[in-house]
């Protein structure tokens, strides 16, 4: 039991299901409320499953291409970069990506299971075991599945004017974050 709690932080903190929510609302704010809690379902499916996938095969297939963690949080960041700045840069334009792919990207991968995530799971099944680092995956992203959810009562709570300033500068956050991925992977692929 005292695995489980040694997992659950760091995974909480990697998934970072509260940071996802403004941008969840921003890039579905043009689908009706069911469709919402649809993409929200399909983007905590596709996190489990690529995570857990990654727990047992992530570093089998990290070594056999010869991918280093820095390669993959470098990669990660670019990825994130150019999400942001898309959204960033349109104003009141539709986002362009069909509801039934946003579960799965950008919202499953690489925002709910992303390189922190990845990473962090990785490191903790090697620390405490396959079946700590699962089970606090599945309590995060049940408590990841309640937050986007509820999107719906924060959106009536703040209005779509508020929603829609959230969303800009959570994307500038966005980011910045990819921005450290980026720059943290370049320092550890020189600090090797």
């Amino acid at each position: 039991m005292t695995s489980f709690f040694a997992t659950i932080i760091p995974i909480f903190v990697a998934i970072n299901a509260p940071g996802v929510l403004p941008i969840y609302i921003s890039v579905t704010e043009d689908i009706s409320p069911s469709e919402r809690k649809r993409v929200a379902r399909q983007s905590v499916f596709t996190a489990l499953l690529i995570t857990i996938a990654f727990v047992f095969v992530g570093k089998i297939i990290l070594s056999s291409l010869s991918i280093e963690v820095e390669d993959f949080m470098i990669a990660g960041g670019i990825l994130l970069l150019v999400i942001s700045i898309s959204d960033i840069l349109k104003f009141g334009e539709s986002k362009g990506v069909a509801s039934s792919t946003l579960g799965v990207v950008p919202l499953g991968t690489p925002l709910l299971a992303g390189p922190a995530t990845l990473t962090t799971s990785l490191i903790l099944v090697g620390n405490y075991g396959y079946i700590p680092v699962i089970l606090s995956l599945v309590v995060n992203l049940f408590i990841a599945w309640l937050i986007l959810h509820k999107a719906d009562s924060i959106i009536r709570l703040i209005g779509i004017n508020g929603s829609r300033a959230i969303a800009k500068v959570s994307s500038l956050l966005l980011a910045a974050i990819a921005v450290k991925l980026i720059r943290t992977g370049i320092f550890m692929v020189i600090a090797n």
